[in-house]
């Protein structure tokens, strides 16, 4: 049990599923009016996954879910609680979550959606301990999502954030691990004064969808990019300081850290000021681009099947976007997760570190 009497809970399986559809940057970036080379020297990216016309974010997500379960053994009916993160959600209504525990046969488990944009899967990890806790399930079981759908609010016009997005879904199942394992510190905060610097302007009840804000196009994703690296640079550095600060644990002692792909020449940039002296850098940003609240998860999945996450090593977990929002939590590897094993189908697989 832990200090304060409750068993301790972490990771125990990760899943993830990227659509078959592969976005070159030659085609991503014609509607814009840039070139590929533009495009991988401003983002690190150089192609990404789209989702094909019949699949929404549940479907995304419902795959996610079925792999990361198989690498529990654990049956749908053995989770408690579902947690979807996107901002990309199938409908208005009801929450993705709920089909999602629909199309999985989750039976038994509560299912919400979180909406904190890229920052949204760290969130979700913390609103799913705490479902697990307040339902006084210490030894239960939580699944996980990050799933979004950005091509389908993307302007192919805007090259601000026409290229930067990929759609994809990634998941865990949170559940029992050993004393001295599991999540230790975790710091969410809000930045609602530079909320604009990421919208959707329409579709909500500011700006209801009508025929005007379909024709000016105020349905899609628009972000300023200049003000998003500077709120990152300035927040970021500050936020993992204070997450290692209230967890009593040094700089050293974290062997990697996965942060949300935003943009792998900002990162890379980034990377340097974070002060993480023995951390490998995990990247999947180059293959899959931004997947919104999927980047994590995906990434986590893809570092693991690598077999680089051994039981006991300190993972940081780091999310920032929209809202704007700064998420990041600790977790030291259980060595109850499930073992690596060889590629997902239907997703590539990438340790991407950088040393």
């Amino acid at each position: 049990m832990g200090n304060d009497g409750v068993q301790p809970a972490g990771i125990i399986a990760t899943g993830s599923y990227l659509p078959d559809r592969t976005v070159t940057n030659t085609e991503a970036g014609a509607p814009a009016g840039v070139t590929a080379e533009w495009i991988e020297r401003k983002t690190g990216i150089r192609e990404r996954r789209r989702a094909a016309p019949g699949q929404a974010t549940s479907n995304l997500a419902a795959i996610a879910a079925d792999r990361a379960l198989a690498a529990a053994g654990l049956s749908p009916t053995e989770i408690d609680c579902v947690v979807v993160a996107t901002s990309t959600p199938d409908h208005p209504q009801p929450a993705t979550a709920s089909i999602v525990q629909h199309l999985i046969g989750a039976t038994s488990a509560a299912a919400v959606d979180v909406n904190a944009v890229c920052s949204g899967f760290v969130y979700a990890l913390a609103t799913a301990q705490g479902l697990l806790h307040s339902a006084a399930r210490p030894d239960g079981h939580a699944l996980v999502i990050g799933a979004d759908i950005y091509s389908r609010i993307l302007d192919p016009s805007d090259r601000r954030t026409a290229v930067l997005f990929g759609d994809g879904a990634g998941a865990v199942v949170l559940g029992p691990v050993p004393e001295g394992h599991g999540f230790g510190g975790t710091r969410l905060r809000g930045h609602g004064d530079a909320h604009h610097l990421i919208s959707v302007p329409a579709g909500g009840s500011r700006i209801p969808a009508s025929e005007r804000t379909v024709r000016e196009g105020a349905h899609y994703f628009r972000m300023d990019g200049r003000g998003v690296r500077g709120f990152v640079n300035d927040e970021l550095p500050a936020a993992v300081s204070a997450v290692l600060r209230d967890s009593a644990i040094s700089a050293a002692d974290v062997d990697h850290f996965v942060p949300h792909q935003a943009n792998g020449v900002m990162l890379r940039d980034l990377w340097s000021s974070l002060d993480l002296p023995r951390a490998t850098l995990h990247l999947t940003v180059d293959r899959f681009a931004n997947t919104g609240s999927a980047s994590i998860p995906v990434t986590l999945d893809a570092a693991h099947r690598s077999g680089v996450l051994a039981p006991g090593h300190t993972v940081l977990l780091a999310g920032f976007g929209g809202g704007m929002n700064t998420a990041l939590t600790l977790c030291r590897w259980a060595p109850t997760a499930n073992r690596p094993t060889a590629a997902t189908p239907g997703a590539r697989q990438f340790s991407g570190v950088l040393s």
